[in-house]
C-alpha cells in the first residue's frame, strides 16, 4: 500500500495566498503535471517499483506543496524525474530518466565498458560513490599501500568502478518534519568492494522544501584508511527532458579556474578561465563556445567531445556553485554546495537505445549535469597544494551538502 507523510504546519494561511495556489493549481492541471491537485503542506508517498537483486525497489513521490514534485527510487538513489514549473505555471519534467526500472538495470548493469572514452552507461540521476569521477590508470596509493581498481573508462577508474553505488538497493527511510519531506537512504560499501579499502558506511538524505529546493546530504565514515567523493548524477534539460539539445540555455559558474585535463580526461592542473571556452564567470548560453577551438589547452572540447571538465567554487561552506536558466521556459535551477569543485558534462555521451520518460530518444547535448564533488583524480594528488583532500579516516565523518534549488526568471 502506498503510504504518505505530510508535514504538519500549513503553509499558506491568507486569502491572497490561498488564491495564488488556486491559480497554481489550475496551471499545473492546464499542463498535465503530477502535482496538479490542491497542494499545501510537503508531502511524500510510495509504491512497489520492481526488484533488483532479490530487493525490493520502491518509487518515492516527493512534493514540495508550490508545484515541484521529485520521484526518487532506493535502487542506486536514482533521482528518476524533476517535475518543476516554468513561466505561466506551466510544469515540465526536467530531469533525464527512464521510465521503468528494467531500463536503469539494463543501462547501468548491463552495457559492455569501452575500451576508452566515454562511461559505459548514463548513471542517470544515480548516486555516485566510492569515488566519483576518474581515477588515473586504475590506482592509487595511501599511506604506503597502493590499490589497485578495476580499469572501466579506458585506464581509468570512473565512478567507483563497475556496479558500484548507482546499482545497490540502497535502504530506505520517508521522513517529514516541519516544512519539509525527505527520503533517508543508507548503504554499506564492504572492504575491498572494487578494490577501495575499508567498508564505508553511507547516508544520503534527499529533502524537498516548500521553496522548491531539493537538499542533498552526504555522510559517510570508514573503518580503514581510504579515499571518498561523492555526487548525484542528474541529467538537466530546463526546457523539459527530450525536448532538444540543451545549447541555447545560459550557464553562469562561480569560478575563475579550471582543471584542463588529458586525452585521457585526468587534470593535468590548474588554468584561468579568462580567454577560454571555460569562461562563464558571466551567464552565457551552453552552446556558444562548444565548439570553440583552444588550442592553448590542446583543444579540450575535442579531447572531451564537448565539455566534461571540473571547474574550481570559489569560496568556502555552503556557496552558490553555479546558476542555469532556460530563457524560452524562464526556468531557473540555482546550485548551492560545500564541495570544492563543480564538474560540468554536456551529455557527450548519450547516444544509443536511449529512450526517456517523455517516450523520445536522448542524443549528445540533450542535458548537462552539475556534479558537485572534489577534484578528478584527488586520490594522485593526496597532499599538494591546491588540491582538498579526499581521504577519510577512521573517526572522522564525511559531510557534504548540495542544493537544487529551482525558481521563474
Amino acid at each position: 500500500m502506498p503510504y504518505v507523510f505530510r508535514s504538519r504546519k500549513p503553509l499558506m494561511r491568507t486569502g491572497i495566498a490561498v488564491s495564488i495556489a488556486v491559480l497554481a493549481l489550475v496551471a499545473g492541471t492546464a499542463a498535465g503535471a503530477p502535482n496538479a491537485r490542491r497542494a499545501v503542506n510537503p508531502s511524500i508517498t510510495s509504491k512497489a517499483w520492481g526488484s533488483a537483486h532479490g530487493q525490493p525497489v520502491r518509487l518515492y513521490t516527493l512534493e514540495s506543496g508550490h508545484g515541484m514534485t521529485v520521484r526518487i527510487t532506493n535502487y542506486g538513489g536514482v533521482v528518476q524525474s524533476i517535475y518543476v514549473p516554468g513561466r505561466g505555471g506551466h510544469v515540465a519534467n526536467v530531469a533525464l530518466g527512464f521510465s521503468k526500472l528494467s531500463d536503469y538495470v539494463n543501462d547501468f548493469e548491463n552495457q559492455p565498458w569501452p575500451a576508452s572514452g566515454g562511461s559505459g552507461d548514463t548513471y542517470f540521476g544515480a548516486i555516485i560513490g566510492r569515488y566519483a569521477n576518474r581515477i588515473a590508470n586504475g590506482e592509487f596509493t595511501l599511506n604506503g599501500t597502493t590499490y589497485h581498481l578495476p580499469q572501466n573508462n579506458g585506464p581509468n577508474t570512473l565512478h567507483g568502478g563497475p556496479l558500484s553505488y548507482n546499482t545497490k538497493v540502497w535502504t530506505a527511510t520517508p521522513q517529514s518534519g516541519k516544512g519539509f519531506v525527505a527520503l533517508k537512504l543508507t548503504y554499506t560499501d564492504p572492504d575491498g568492494y572494487n578494490g577501495f579499502p575499508g567498508a564505508v558506511a553511507n547516508t544520503v538524505v534527499y529533502k524537498l522544501t516548500p521553496d522548491n529546493a531539493l537538499r542533498i546530504h552526504y555522510t559517510a565514515t570508514t573503518t580503514k584508511p581510504t579515499v571518498v567523493n561523492f555526487t548525484n548524477h542528474t541529467y538537466f534539460n530546463l526546457a523539459g527532458e527530450g525536448s532538444g539539445n540543451v545549447f541555447a540555455q545560459t550557464l553562469q559558474i562561480n569560478s575563475n579556474t579550471f582543471t584542463p585535463v588529458n586525452a585521457n580526461l585526468i587534470p593535468t592542473g590548474f588554468e584561468p578561465v579568462a580567454g577560454t571556452p571555460f569562461d562563464f564567470r558571466r551567464a552565457k548560453p551552453i552552446g556558444r563556445d562548444i565548439r570553440r577551438a583552444n588550442m592553448r589547452e590542446g583543444d579540450q572540447l575535442v579531447i572531451a567531445h564537448g565539455y566534461d571538465h571540473n571547474w574550481v567554487i570559489k569560496g568556502h561552506s555552503l556557496r552558490l556553485a553555479a546558476v542555469a536558466e532556460d530563457p524560452a521556459s524562464g526556468r531557473v535551477l540555482r546550485t548551492y554546495s560545500t564541495e570544492p569543485g563543480l564538474q560540468v558534462y554536456t551529455g557527450n555521451f548519450l547516444v544509443g537505445d536511449l529512450v526517456g520518460t517523455s517516450g523520445r530518444t536522448y542524443r549528445q547535448g540533450d542535458a548537462f549535469t552539475l556534479e558537485t564533488q572534489h577534484y578528478p583524480d584527488s586520490p594522485h594528488h593526496i597532499g599538494e597544494p591546491g588540491w582538498p583532500s579526499v581521504v577519510l579516516n577512521p573517526g572522522q565523518t564525511f559531510n557534504s551538502t548540495t542544493i537544487f534549488k529551482f525558481g521563474v526568471a
